[in-house]
Parts: structure tokens; C-alpha cells; sequence
């Protein structure tokens, strides 16, 4: 929804205006900088107006103006928090986010229980700030010092080269200036609770409609991706029940098998369909500014952001807000390595784990790719209720049959509402379904030879490069990036996956 950039213990206009330059790109409609001589400090704030799109420019003011915020995200409680906000405080807009500054105001650094939604913000309070980042860390934001000031943004290009320290905000976590953080939200540690099947598809489908439903709040056009696998097929499907007409974007190369499931989900749903065909020569030459938009250079991640940016290429000429099926996989063991996992316990905290670490790896892909193209990516996988949902579901609904079939459980909730083919379609990762990962091939031929891989990764020996696909996207990130260090110390690794050895402490079961 926007761009956030800011600083805390001086005022330094000049660098707050060349931070929120690095971030024009996540909110082009308008921009605002709100300087405070008590903090001292300044708010910078680059705007894409999806709620309120004339009224709700940011800062965001309290009613005595000692107050105020600067957000990116959505609240999605808003429509049920508005009624007892317009009892107690004068509301200037129909924004979500003025929400923050006077829950801020009734109930100070816990306000951020009162909120359901992915956001990133910082509160300006008189002499102190306050910043919170959702409890899954799908809206980003980082933290960093200078010269005994504090500097926050959105993503790591707005820091400067001499900013001491970098780091990312942790998901589920808040921020005061006299008090340091605190963390309001963990991946609940929960034992999965036997019950009928038919139990759990009935709380599936209740959950996850429930899910899309919240998220279609918009003032502005909204649309969804569709690859034609069985998660973002399910979010379409969902969102067209309560839609009139509904955008879907999908990419991939010539005769891909995205494109073509795509196609007769499409048909199925009567959505206005779109695709585009990526080529070798424009991947190629769009490979630089994917790395820099995405600020990574992890292979996986790479992967996975190709076909990303091009559909929200093509998306943004539609709509300004997109759906997407990010999550399900980790809720409900998708990928091929989970089936390898024997142990039913193990899986199970395989899955939480996963969960957890999505903020710096599957969700920057979504956040930063969308983000490129002023466009904002909603979750409904990642709702609170469904990951709660999805820990108490035993593995052995997730991943069942023989040969096991996963998200088993998932798929059977829904059978009634797509084809049988997309249903049971074999799970593919967005890189290879859509051809990536085959075209990669051409892409990258030549431009490291073994030699030189093991050059390289000599030279940066503190960095695990696991091959001459990765080292390249890492040299390409070195020369794109003004500070590319501060990218260094802050990159997720998909394939980084620690097995649980131990039984979590505290427990706890809990029902449906």
C-alpha cells in the first residue's frame, strides 16, 4: 500500500527526502513528511491510495495534532473498529489507517491487539515513536542506527552506506523509544487435535471464505493471480463468489502448464483473463531490476520472482490490488520435501516453522515484486484464524494416500468448486510450472563458467553461494545496489531448513 522512511533523534530532511526517493516506487499517488521538534524526528510517507484514495494522504493525524502516524498495509477490522473510534475521537477519513493513531491514542503500545491485518507503522508520540509490523511480517520494515539516531524504511535501498547497523523489524513485534520491543505474536505452538474429516473441511471452507471475503475491501480495482495450481485457483475461485466481474493475471512461457491450467480456470470461474508469454531475451534483461527490487539474491527466491514481476507487470495495467495463494503450502505440507519428513511430530513443527519464516523470503517475493509495480498483494492463506486452523490439522490429513498426495485435506474441502484437474493437479512451484526454471537454462548459459564460480566464492567465502546460478544473481546484486552490505546481513535462505530435534515446551492443545 506504500512506502514508510523516516528518522528518529535528529532531523536530517535532506536524507528522509532521499530515502522516501528510494520507495517512490511502492506509493506514486502523493507523498508526506511530517517534522517533529519534540522527538526531534521526521515521518516520510509515499502513498498508494487504496482506501480513501482523495482523503487519506498520510501523515495521519490525532484531533490535537500531537499525534501522528505514517502505515503501509491494511486493517481489515476497520469496518468493525470505525463505529467505537467515531464514539470516542473526530475522524477526518475513511482510511484504515487513521485507525492506528487513535487506537494509539485509547490505548497506547497494546493497541496492537486490537488490529487485524498486515501493516507496517510508526506512531510519532510527542517526544518518542512507536512502529509495529503484523504478526506475520507481510508488510516489511527495517531498523537501523546512524550516529545515535534511529532510521527506518520500508525496504534496505533507502539506508545509507554509513548507517551502523541494519536489521529487519521481527514480524509479531513493536518498537517504543523509551521502552525497546516487545513481541505480541508468535506461530501458536499447538498440539493437532484428532477430529472428523468432514469437521475440518467444513472449518476450512469457512475459514478461508472468510479470509477472502475480509480482504476484498478496496476503494479501487482489485484482481488475482492465477497460475493455475490448486492455491491461487482456490483464492480466485473464492473472490469470484462475491465479485461481479474479477481480473486474473497469469505468466509463463510458450505452451507452459501454468498458462494452460490457467486457462480452464479461467473459463470455469468466467473471470477476465490475462497472460502474458515471457521470453528468454526480456528475462535476461530484466534480471538486474528483479534482484534489486527484490533485494536478494537467494537462487530459490530469484526463481520465484520472475514470473512474479511479470504478472504484476501485467496485473498493475488492470488493478491497483491483487489476491494471491502465498502460504498454503506451509500450512497444509505442499512442497515435495515435506513428504520426506517420516515423523509425523517432526512434520508438524516443520510446517509451524515454516510458517514463521516466510516474512524474509516467499512473502519479500510477494511484497517486493507486487510493490515494484505500485501494486499490493493480499495473503488470505496467512489469515490469523486459518494458520491457527492449520496447526491443529494432523499431518496425516495434509499429507495422505499412497502415493501420498499433499495438501490432501485442503483439496478435498474444496472439490466441488473447481475442475477435478486443478483440484488434483500436482503441486508445481510458481518457477516451474510457469517454465522458468527450463528457460533459466538459456538465460544464464555463459555467464560463469566453474572456474570462476569457485573465484568467487572464494572472495566472498563468509556467504554460502551454493552455485554458479546463485553466484551470478549475487554479482548482479553487488553491482545494482548502492549499499548492497546492508542486503548481505538481511537475506532469508529458502533452503536454510533446520529440523526440529526437540519437543517444544508449553504446549499447549486447543480446539477447534
Amino acid at each position: 500500500m506504500c512506502g514508510i522512511a523516516g528518522i528518529w533523534g535528529t532531523t536530517n530532511i535532506p536524507l528522509v527526502k532521499k530515502m522516501m526517493s528510494l520507495v517512490k516506487h511502492r506509493g506514486p499517488d502523493a507523498d508526506g513528511m511530517f517534522v517533529s521538534k519534540k522527538g526531534p524526528g521526521i515521518l516520510g510517507h509515499r502513498r498508494l491510495s487504496i482506501m480513501d484514495p482523495e482523503g487519506g494522504n498520510q501523515p495521519i493525524y490525532n484531533e490535537a495534532k500531537n499525534m501522528a502516524v505514517i502505515a503501509n498495509g491494511e486493517i481489515y477490522n476497520f469496518p468493525h473498529l470505525r463505529p467505537g473510534l467515531a464514539e470516542r475521537h473526530k475522524l477526518y477519513t475513511t482510511s484504515d489507517s487513521e485507525a492506528i493513531v487513535h487506537l494509539y491514542e485509547d490505548h497506547g503500545v497494546s493497541m496492537v491487539e486490537h488490529l487485524d491485518g498486515m501493516y507496517a507503522f510508526v506512531v510519532a508520540d510527542e517526544g518518542n515513536f512507536y512502529a509495529a509490523r503484523d504478526p506475520i511480517g507481510i508488510k516489511p520494515l527495517y531498523l537501523g542506527e546512524k550516529d545515535g539516531a534511529w532510521l527506518f524504511a520500508s525496504e534496505l535501498k533507502s539506508f545509507p552506506s554509513n548507517c551502523d547497523t541494519v536489521k529487519e523489524f521481527p514480524p509479531g513485534a513493536y518498537f517504543h523509544s523509551a521502552q525497546g520491543f516487545s513481541t505480541f505474536y508468535t506461530v501458536p505452538e499447538v498440539l493437532s487435535r484428532q477430529a472428523p474429516t468432514e469437521d475440518y473441511i467444513k472449518k476450512i471452507r469457512e475459514t478461508l471464505e472468510n479470509a477472502v471475503v475480509k480482504r476484498l475491501m478496496s476503494d479501487v480495482p482489485l484482481g488475482a493471480f492465477l497460475s493455475g495450481g490448486l492455491d491461487s485457483s482456490l483464492i480466485a475461485a473464492l473472490a469470484r463468489k462475491h465479485m461481479d466481474r474479477l481480473h486474473t493475471f497469469s505468466v509463463g512461457i510458450e505452451g507452459s502448464r501454468d498458462l494452460e491450467a490457467a486457462r480452464l480456470v479461467s473459463r470455469h470461474l468466467d473471470t477476465i483473463h490475462h497472460e502474458y508469454i515471457l521470453t528468454e531475451k526480456e528475462v535476461r534483461e530484466k534480471l538486474p531490476e528483479i534482484i534489486f527490487y527484490l533485494e536478494s539474491f537467494d537462487q530459490d527466491l530469484v526463481r520465484s520472482a520472475i514470473p512474479c514481476y511479470f504478472t504484476s507487470r501485467l496485473a498493475a495495467d488492470y488493478v491497483k490490488v491483487i489476491l494471491t495463494g502465498e502460504g498454503a503450502d506451509e500450512l497444509f505440507g505442499g512442497y515435495t520435501y515435506y513428504k520426506d519428513i517420516g515423523d509425523a511430530e517432526f512434520l508438524h513443527r516443520e510446517l509451524r516453522r515454516s510458517v514463521a519464516s516466510l516474512h524474509n523470503i516467499n512473502l519479500q517475493r510477494v511484497d517486493r515484486m507486487t510493490m515494484a509495480h505500485a501494486i499490493e498483494g493480499r495473503v488470505p492463506f496467512l489469515d490469523l484464524a486459518m494458520i491457527r486452523l492449520g496447526q491443529l490439522i494432523p499431518t496425516e490429513m495434509k499429507i495422505s494416500g499412497s502415493p501420498p498426495i499433499e495438501k490432501w485435506i485442503l483439496r478435498k474441502a474444496f472439490e466441488d468448486l473447481l475442475p477435478e484437474k486443478i483440484i488434483w493437479r500436482i503441486k508445481e512451484q510458481f518457477d516451474e510450472g510457469s517454465g522458468t526454471v527450463d528457460m533459466l537454462n538459456g538465460v544464464l548459459a555463459g555467464v560463469m563458467g566453474k572456474t570462476e564460480m569457485e573465484n568467487y566464492r572464494r572472495r566472498f567465502s563468509e556467504t554460502p553461494l551454493r552455485s554458479e546460478e546463485e553466484c551470478h544473481y549475487h554479482r548482479i546484486l553487488m553491482e545494482v545496489f548502492e549499499n548492497p552490505e546492508v542486503v548481505f546481513l538481511n537475506t532469508g535462505r529458502w533452503s536454510h531448513r533446520p529440523f526440529p530435534t526437540e519437543r517444544p515446551k508449553d504446549v499447549k492443545e486447543i480446539t477447534c
